[in-house]
């Protein structure tokens, strides 16, 4: 788990992921409604349904604070993740 220094920006990186996971999801909701026929939805309907993804980037968040690299929302361990810093 993480540690209360890197707690700031585990919060920052997993709202980071789930702002911009709601944000793509609801864009990609009203594309789809207002594009095609298979999908029929309000804004309102888009934005409330929106929020499923998002929430489940937030659980993958923190499932990967505790699988993956320390202090990251990341899955990857820390030798495989290509944020991690090298160390020479």
């Amino acid at each position: 788990m993480a540690t209360s220094s890197r707690t700031p920006k585990l919060l920052a990186d997993i709202g980071e992921r789930a702002v911009l996971t709601y944000v793509e999801a609801f864009l990609g909701l009203l594309l789809a409604s207002g594009t095609t026929n298979v999908v029929t939805l309000s804004a309102l309907e888009s934005a409330a349904i929106a929020a499923i993804p998002a929430g489940l980037a937030v659980l993958k968040g923190a499932v990967g604070s505790i699988l993956g690299r320390p202090g990251t929302a990341s899955w990857l361990p820390a030798k495989t993740d290509s944020a991690s810093p090298t160390i020479r």
